[in-house]
């Protein structure tokens, strides 16, 4: 064992003990966290406008700060992107994480000198849990890459902007920046395209250990390489790659396309990051579940998603959560963001210590006709099916079809299929009867004959990597919605079609 993997141990058990005090008792740790939150908010001039006291409890708190997402709180946003001081934090932020917006444009996402630590520390934490609970310390030893897009910062109005991507790269601890792949030329290109293709010709001859990143950019670096090697799987080219880290979209529509063209079963740990925050991460292998990190200068909140749509949704803290339940996922943060509905939703599967999964979107949904099924929902249909079938799906979308040249009204899916089913009509139906198994709406609505079966519409293999290109949103941090209410996407998409 390496003199490197020896000190990676200890440092690991160390920080393990730590963490215990807050993962062992995270309702006292929210607690204390609110407090801390509240004492600055009331200086600012958002807890001005809201009428704030470094004194008012929780109670309070909901009663005087709505719920709000970006859009809502953006006339804030826009004061500290123009440089102005002590706006929802004191001073001005460090950097601005510049992100895709639903009805604004880009989105401006303040981080403090208070806020950084939390993206920082989070996958830091990850890795020093897993290597804790693993034992598992030689991938430090070799190269190390994550996807992640370009770290040149722009100046806005004073403050550095960037994708939290680049961001993050400026702090790098040194002991790993040697490690750390690519090259900084290349991680500074924009095009990515370009991009993968130069990083595949810089890693194709090293070490690499701990490889990194969203699944389908990922995906796309691996099928770089697979050409650059004449059909060379990945375990043949990294021939110690032992480890894989992921966030930003569900794994398992693309666990098994990864693992075939990785060629052998490696470790992996799943992440929940976000330009707002670092929320959890994967601490039990294997293992149901993301441990929520509840003392990172966050305080959550947890709106049941039937009651977020109302004029005053509940809200509830970690002390009130329960199991199995569809939350949206609300945060108060030292960043200085308030109240803000990040648009995830969320399923606690444990409350001893508070574990969570990421269960889809809050605006991504299809209720045509009062059905609202949800991302988790239609990702377990397609998946359960295509497992049975032993069918790898590439990527897919849903959505409605509202008025179609004949017949009654259905949902159709987009899907790019690695090699097609034989009888695909047969695979349509048992994906719909597994949907209708899921969401009992649906099922009246077929039954009811208000709508019919679901129609799979075949796409091109690489159709999505082509439409996010045509939208200037190839790589990085960007994903296609799984669900859409209308038919902008799929509309775009019908141009691939098979």
């Amino acid at each position: 064992m390496s003199l490197k993997s020896v000190i990676a141990k200890r440092y690991a058990a160390a920080k393990n003990r730590k963490a215990q005090k807050w993962i062992k008792n995270g309702v006292e740790a929210q607690q204390k966290t609110f407090k801390q939150l509240i004492a600055t908010l009331a200086t600012t001039q958002f807890g001005q406008d809201h009428g704030l006291l470094a004194t008012d409890d929780y109670a309070s708190f909901i009663d005087k700060v709505p719920v709000r997402d970006y859009e809502g709180l953006k006339p804030y946003f826009d004061r500290i992107a123009n440089g102005e001081k002590n706006v929802c934090w004191p001073d001005k932020p460090i950097y601005l994480a510049k992100t895709s917006g639903t009805t604004s444009g880009a989105k401006y996402i303040p981080i403090t000198k208070d806020s950084i630590g939390n993206h920082i520390d989070g996958a830091k934490s990850a890795l020093l849990n897993y290597i804790h609970q693993t034992g598992k310390a030689s991938f430090i030893n070799g190269k190390l890459i994550f996807l992640s897009g370009s770290p040149v910062l722009e100046m806005k109005s004073g403050i550095p902007l960037g994708r939290l991507s680049g961001i993050v790269n400026h702090h790098i601890p040194g002991y790993l920046r040697k490690r750390q792949m690519p090259s900084w030329e290349t991680n500074c290109v924009e095009d990515w395209e370009k991009k993968v293709k130069l990083i595949a010709q810089e890693t194709i001859d090293k070490d690499m250990t701990l490889i990194g990143g969203i699944p389908p950019w990922v995906q796309m670096y691996f099928d770089v390489l697979h050409d650059m090697t004449n059909g060379k799987r990945i375990a043949e080219i990294f021939k110690n790659l032992s480890l894989f880290v992921y966030g930003g979209v569900n794994f398992e529509p693309y666990r098994q396309k990864l693992e075939n063209s990785i060629g052998k079963k490696i470790d992996s740990i799943e992440l929940f990051p976000a330009s707002e925050g670092f929320y959890a991460y994967q601490d039990r292998f294997p293992s149901e579940g993301l441990l929520l990190m509840l003392d990172e200068g966050i305080f959550y909140e947890f709106i049941p998603v039937d009651t977020y749509f109302n004029e005053k949704p509940v809200r509830l803290s970690i002390a009130d959560v329960q199991l199995d339940v569809n939350y949206a996922l609300v945060i108060n943060s030292n960043a200085g963001l308030w109240g803000y509905s990040i648009g995830d939703t969320v399923k606690f599967v444990s409350l001893n210590p508070y574990r969570l999964v990421v269960s889809g979107r809050i605006k991504h949904y299809i209720s045509a006709f009062g059905e609202h099924v949800i991302g988790e929902e239609v990702e377990h249909a397609l998946l359960s099916v295509a497992q049975q079938e032993n069918i790898s799906i590439a990527e897919f979308t849903v959505a409605p079809q509202v008025n179609p040249e004949a017949g009654l009204p259905y949902h159709e899916w987009m899907v790019s299929f690695d090699h097609l089913p034989t009888d695909l009509e047969a695979f349509a139906l048992k994906v719909d009867a597994a949907l209708q198994q899921k969401n009992i709406y649906y099922k009246d609505l077929i039954s009811g004959s208000v709508l019919r079966p679901l129609v799979i519409t075949p796409l091109q293999p690489d159709a999505f990597i082509q439409y996010m290109k045509s939208q200037g949103k190839l790589g990085g941090q960007n994903k296609v919605p799984r669900l859409s209410n209308d038919r902008k996407i799929a509309d775009e998409l019908v141009q691939f079609k098979l």
